[in-house]
């Protein structure tokens, strides 16, 4: 399924902590653990922002 990386790089870097850009993405368990670990998922959020802007537009997404 292809997403729009600038969509998710905005949903990560402002929801981040929320685990938008993981649901945008269709990954809905690693989205619920990013809702539920707010504090932890900024780590995890810095590193996928910085994982997001390296994919090419538009990208194709595993689960």
């Amino acid at each position: 399924m292809e997403k729009n990386k600038w969509i998710s790089v905005l949903l990560c870097f402002f929801l981040g902590g929320l685990g938008a850009h993981r649901f945008y993405e269709g990954k809905i368990g690693t989205g619920i653990l990013w809702l539920l670990t707010f504090v932890l998922a900024g780590i995890g959020s810095l590193v996928d922002f910085i994982i997001l802007l390296t994919k090419p537009n538009p990208y194709i997404v595993n689960k």
